[in-house]
């Protein structure tokens, strides 16, 4: 990748735990800005000496709480400085940090915190505090609750609520009467020991925890430094899912490593207009991140005006000619591509990253073209994220890349000698196991090992190429055999496709049930003067349709025959994790959709044009909505679709 110039690291064999290192940092270089936070439209700073401080504070703030070593402390809430802090000082007090996703049910945070005996959490806001509040009996083991924002909190009377305010003060005044005890508990973390709980994005609905030791993730972060080079004078901006593995490693591990300064937005709905404020030097999206601005871009055109739309056209031709050449094409940068990195934020990027699930290799020329220095990576939370990673000049839109040079090993078992098999990986940074799950443990790391589920191969260059997961690729009736998600994600390359799920397993041809991308959608129906009220009603259009049917059909064009897709639907509503339908990474859990749909998919391969639906949709509020709808069956090829087909294993 591209990057910095070498820089030097502290000496990681003593300083070998996150506290450590904020202790130095704040020692050699306290005045310097470690994190920024958007709040109320200003960006607040906090030097190293600021972190120290706060995280002295807190630890020893949950010590008077009654936190001792090998207790597990929760986080939950959007990213925040208070959220790595919060982290930190657990770490300091050689307890475990359980991060949640912000976003998880009521369920699975129930699962997590009374399977972790979890008695303290870090809780940002109301909204959060609702959700432990909500769930009342069901959560005996906590007794405290931290919350950062006061905002709306004072109607609450519960006794386990505390203000971080407080504890800070219950810190500040330990550390008044025993000026020396913090620094005797940072000097008792070990890297060695176990730090971090972070859970697995898996297809069960409750996720096994991965034990991270601390020094583990900090030599991770020194072997990707290697790669990728940062320093003090990068910027990155955090946005994705602190819970994540790969976002542990950028916003807390290479913050902490390398002290690149790490941004935290205001909102959601403000983020890229933070992102573009910042300017970062690298960024970290999700792949439906990056689809989403692909297809924002492309949106925006559809309102340009003919001249604009022909520059874009054009512009795009030559970025794509250029780079299927390896160069760049510098008319394309002229008329098209500067400005738009300017408007995307995307100016001072030296590199950038997607990883999490399979972009589509559509949207990864697209940036490429564009300018943007993306790269894949590929990993697991088990094996501390990423390990492997395209190196700068040898990108290649099919491949993850190749491993990273400090002691990873990869390699395809592969009994069938096709040269294609299950990836399996080992490295000195791997996790301890699963939290209270030897079992689990013993399943999926086999001799040092870790089994990935996954299938791949290494191609001539050395890539690493991952097909699918080796359950979920899939076999024609005819014997073909066919990656879902690859298909999948050459939908998703249109402006107009959120969502798409590939069937055919067992089956004669292939179909798809696909997710209209309403806000953008909903604007092409503007423009044409399509009326409509809800997503169910839009998605019905015989409009709406047409168009997914050109989409559809640009898509087969470019798959071997066997592989195309000869029927589709819209589906009446987004596939969401909370229903259990995505992964919080955005996989598809593709048993939970055979079986919550498996009417509407026989009633498709039985031949049906029509699909009538009456359901009721629930939403994360708990409100629902009666759904009564008819789905079109669009047959795009009738010779070939036209017998009803068996039910699939």
């Amino acid at each position: 990748m591209a990057g910095n110039a070498p820089m030097s690291l502290p000496d990681l064999k003593i300083h070998d735990t996150l506290p450590k290192l904020v202790t130095l940092h704040a020692r050699d270089h306290g005045s310097e800005i470690a994190m920024r936070e958007k709040d109320f439209g200003i960006w607040r700073t906090f030097t190293w000496s600021d972190v120290h401080a706060r995280v002295r504070a807190f630890a020893l703030g949950l010590t008077k709480l009654g936190v001792v070593p090998g207790e597990v402390v929760g986080l939950l809430g959007d990213n925040r400085p208070d959220w790595v802090m919060g982290e930190v000082a657990t770490h300091a007090l050689r307890g475990y940090s359980l991060g949640i996703y912000r976003d998880a049910l009521d369920e699975e945070v129930a699962y997590l915190i009374t399977y972790a005996d979890v008695k303290v959490v870090f809780a940002e806001d109301e909204e959060q505090v609702d959700k432990l509040l909500n769930l009342a009996e069901r959560l005996p083991t906590l007794k405290h609750i931290i919350y950062s924002d006061p905002r709306g909190m004072r109607k609450y009377t519960d006794p386990r609520l505390l203000p971080a305010t407080e504890l800070v003060a219950m810190g500040e005044a330990l550390h008044a009467q025993q000026p020396n005890l913090y620094e005797t508990m940072v000097a008792a973390t070990k890297g060695d020991e176990v730090a971090i709980l972070c859970t697995t994005s898996g297809t069960t609905s409750n996720p096994k925890m991965a034990m991270l030791p601390a020094g583990s993730l900090i030599r991770h972060v020194a072997s990707y430094l290697s790669v990728d080079p940062k320093g003090p004078e990068d910027e990155y901006v955090s946005v994705l899912p602190m819970s994540w593995i790969m976002e542990q490693v950028y916003a807390v591990g290479m913050g902490m490593v390398s002290r690149m300064r790490v941004n935290f937005v205001e909102e959601a709905e403000t983020m890229m207009h933070d992102f573009r404020e910042i300017g970062p030097s690298f960024v970290l999206f999700a792949p439906r991140l990056w689809e989403a601005i692909a297809a924002d871009v492309r949106a925006r055109m559809m309102d340009a005006s003919p001249f604009k739309q022909k520059m874009f056209e054009l512009g795009m031709k030559l970025g794509l000619e250029a780079l299927a050449k390896g160069e760049r094409s510098a008319v394309a940068d002229r008329i098209l591509f500067k400005a738009l990195r300017d408007r995307l934020g995307f100016t001072n990027l030296k590199s950038a990253a997607t990883g999490g699930a399979a972009l589509g290799p559509d949207t990864f020329k697209f940036f490429q073209a564009l300018g943007v220095p993306l790269r894949q990576i590929y990993g697991q939370t088990e094996t501390m994220g990423a390990y492997t990673v395209h190196r700068a000049g040898d990108v290649d839109f099919d491949t993850v890349g190749v491993p990273f040079d400090d002691g990873v090993q990869v390699k395809v078992i592969d009994p069938d000698h096709n040269g294609v098999g299950e990836i399996v990986t080992t490295h000195p940074n791997m996790f301890a196991g699963y939290y209270k799950n030897e079992t689990a443990t013993v399943a999926d790391m086999r001799d040092g090992w870790m089994h990935t589920g996954d299938a791949g191969y290494f191609d001539k260059k050395g890539h690493l190429v991952i097909i699918d997961r080796i359950k979920d690729i899939a076999t024609t009736a005819g014997g073909d055999r066919f990656s879902p998600q690859y298909i999948e994600n050459k939908l998703k390359f249109s402006p107009y496709v959120a969502e798409a799920v590939i069937l055919g397993d067992k089956r004669d041809y292939l179909s798809a049930m696909i997710c209209i991308r309403l806000s953008i959608l909903s604007k092409w129906a503007e423009k044409n003067r399509i009326a409509f009220t809800t997503y169910a009603d839009l998605s019905s259009r015989p409009e709406v349709y047409e168009l997914l049917r050109t989409e559809v059909e640009r898509v087969n064009a470019t798959l071997p025959e066997a592989q195309r897709i000869a029927k589709f639907l819209l589906l009446y509503k987004e596939l969401d994790a909370d229903d259990g339908e995505l992964t919080r990474t955005r996989k598809v859990r593709r048993s939970v959709i055979g079986e919550k749909y498996g009417t509407i998919i026989e009633a498709m391969y039985a031949g049906q044009p029509k699909i009538d639906v009456d359901t009721m949709i629930s939403f994360q509020d708990g409100t629902k909505q009666r759904i009564r709808t008819t789905l079109t069956v669009i047959d795009l090829v009738p010779g070939k679709a036209a017998k009803p087909q068996p039910v699939a294993a």
